[in-house]
């Protein structure tokens, strides 16, 4: 049986919603992390990633991304104790809320940073990078379609 984690890549003009986990957390305590949550059971349902992750982004850090989610990535980790994680990361674009670490628990700090900051920032784990760079490349694509430009 997997645990599956739902991370938002949300943006808002040029930077990306960024939090410093808390040093409590057990997994990447103090690393610098997309916004993002475990999926709980709810038995036959629909649309459960997206409702998951805009409903972890209220928590967390009290915003609201607009309803359009876009896949981006999964992958899968083991955590210490042996449970298997798939992690599922979607593009998201900020609607509203002023971000802030509501849940003290799972956030030390919440950060609007651009591309370049977070990939040479001393606390982004390689995951978070490799996210970024693959939300980036993916909302470029998304801005020249939506401009007629060629994809």
């Amino acid at each position: 049986m997997f645990i599956i984690n739902v991370e938002g890549a949300v943006y808002k003009e040029d930077k990306w919603l960024v939090i410093e986990r808390s040093k409590k957390e057990e997994h990447a305590g103090g690393l610098l992390s997309l916004v993002g949550g475990t999926v709980e059971k709810e038995g036959t349902s629909s649309d459960l990633l997206e409702r998951t992750l805009k409903r972890e982004l209220f928590e967390e850090v009290g915003v609201n991304v607009k309803d359009s989610l876009t896949y981006v990535r999964n992958t899968s980790f083991i955590l210490e104790d042996g449970r298997i994680v798939v992690d599922i990361v979607f593009l998201c674009e900020f609607d509203h809320g002023e971000p802030y670490a509501k849940s003290p628990d799972e956030v030390d700090a919440v950060y609007w940073m651009a591309s370049e900051e977070i990939l040479n920032h001393v606390n982004s784990p390689i995951w978070l990078k490799d996210s970024i760079v693959k939300a980036e490349t993916l909302r470029k694509e998304q801005t020249r379609h939506s401009a007629g430009g060629i994809v």
